[in-house]
This record gives structure tokens, sequence and C-alpha cells, in this order.
């Protein structure tokens, strides 16, 4: 590991969360893409990224324990009653060495990019303030705005987060005004969509942020939106928010992931 001055570099691990059941892709991790389960390719391209020491699938199933471990990669199994992928992360984070750093790399985005990784990492390694550091990426179709499946954020002149929402934010008072609606504003000017940024699911935490973090009751706002990162800025939580150029695809559906191979295979 690179060394800064008498400071030893920080101990980074990236933890993917694979919980097996899925409401609206069932089994998904485990769909085959170019040969290979979904899994493994998210896995691969986490380990391309050069600042992680070392990567560890997070898993509540047999089957997906032994995919991973076959292919001489890091496993561990993991309660089945989490109820997100932070509490999952969380049990294997409280067995690693204080003072590191850990990564949730999202078990369904296989086409993460590592540079994605490396910039979060090097962000929270180089801002003390941060308890937490996200992604984000600007927004090009303007149904994602107003989507709430797209989860959007707004950040202070610093790129600390201010608020993440399923709503369209910042609202735009005076063009909703004087388009008569949010979509037709959008349509009538589509560079207003330059002011918003869709929240990517890539998250960088201290360890013992993290462990507290997933002690705390959860929040009026969270349970609102249906929003997990409200409970950390309910709390007082510093979220440092890097926005990414390289654009990432969450399979949820069995549309995403014929857009996942078809982009893979290529």
């Amino acid at each position: 590991m690179e060394q800064h001055g008498n400071n030893p570099r920080k101990l980074v691990y990236a933890i993917i969360p694979a919980r097996f059941s899925s409401t609206r892709l069932a089994g998904k991790l485990l769909r085959e893409i170019a040969g290979k389960p979904l899994i493994l390719h998210t896995l691969e391209q986490t380990r391309q990224a050069r600042n992680i020491h070392e990567t560890i699938v997070a898993t509540d199933s047999g089957e997906i324990l032994k995919i991973v471990q076959e292919s001489g990669n890091n496993a561990v199994m993991t309660s089945g009653n989490h109820q997100s992928g932070s509490d999952r992360i969380a049990e294997v984070a409280a067995n690693l060495p204080a003072g590191s750093v850990i990564v949730n790399v999202q078990g369904d985005e296989p086409t993460i990019s590592p540079k994605t990784i490396e910039t979060a990492v090097e962000t929270m390694l180089n801002d003390d303030s941060a308890d937490i550091v996200t992604t984000c990426e600007r927004i090009a179709d303007a149904k994602d705005v107003i989507s709430p499946d797209c989860v959007k954020v707004v950040t202070d002149a610093n790129g600390y987060a201010l608020y993440f929402s399923r709503s369209p934010v910042p609202f735009m008072r005076e063009k909703v005004r004087e388009y008569g609606s949010f979509e037709a504003a959008l349509t009538a000017e589509p560079g207003l969509l330059g002011h918003f940024r869709k929240h990517t699911g890539l998250y960088v935490y201290r360890r013992e942020y993290l462990l507290k973090f997933t002690r705390l009751a959860q929040t009026k706002l969270e349970t609102t939106e249906m929003l997990e990162q409200l409970r950390a800025l309910e709390n007082g939580a510093k979220i440092k928010v890097v926005e990414v150029a390289e654009s990432s695809i969450g399979v949820d559906t069995a549309e995403d992931l014929e857009k996942v191979r078809t982009i893979i295979e290529k």
C-alpha cells in the first residue's frame, strides 16, 4: 500500500451485498450474462479499482457463496434477516480493522466503472470531514426528472448533500409557472436538465460511521421517501457527493438485464 509521509494508507474494503431474493427480477444475481452469473461481473469490475485492498461478497445465499468462492474470490455468509444492504455490509465490516474505509458496491451493477469506485474512494481519503461519500451523474432524459424511481440529489456549494428525493429537486417554480408543468418546461427548454443530478448507488463509509449508522433508528424522512441515506442526513452526517462521468445500469427488471447483456456481450 502507498504511504503518505508517516501515515499509512488506510485499508479500503469493497463489500458487495448479494441478497438472493429480489422482488422484481427473481434470482437476478445468478442470471447469466456472457457465460457467467451477473454477480461475478460486478465482482470483477470492482476488483479492477486500483485503490481497493480487498473485495468481499456478503450474501445470504449458499448458492451465491459457492459460485463466488469457486471463482477464486472472497465471499462470506451473512444473516438472512437484514433489512438493507447497509446492514449486511456492516455485519462484515464489524470484523474488519478499525479505521478502515468500506465501499458498498451494489451487487446488481455489473457495468459499474472501476474509475467511479476509485474517484469515490479518493474523495473519502482526501476529505477528513466526510462521513460518507456517494456518487451522482447528470440526467440526460427528462423522464428521469419526473420518475420517482430516479433519485435526485441537491448539494451545497462545497458538494455536500442537502437532500435526496424521488421528487424533482430543485423545483423550478418560475419555469413551471411559465409552461404549466415540469414536463412542458423540460420539453420547451431541454437545457434545464443541466440543473438535475441523479443519485447513483455507490457509497463509501468510514467503518466506524457505518457501524454507528446501522444502529440508528429509522427516521421520518427516510420512511416517507423510502431512502435510507436520509437517515444519515437527519442525524447530522456529512455526505460528500461526487459527480462521475461513467454511468452504470442497475439491473432491476428483465429489460435492464437485456440492456446490460447487450453492452457486455459487445
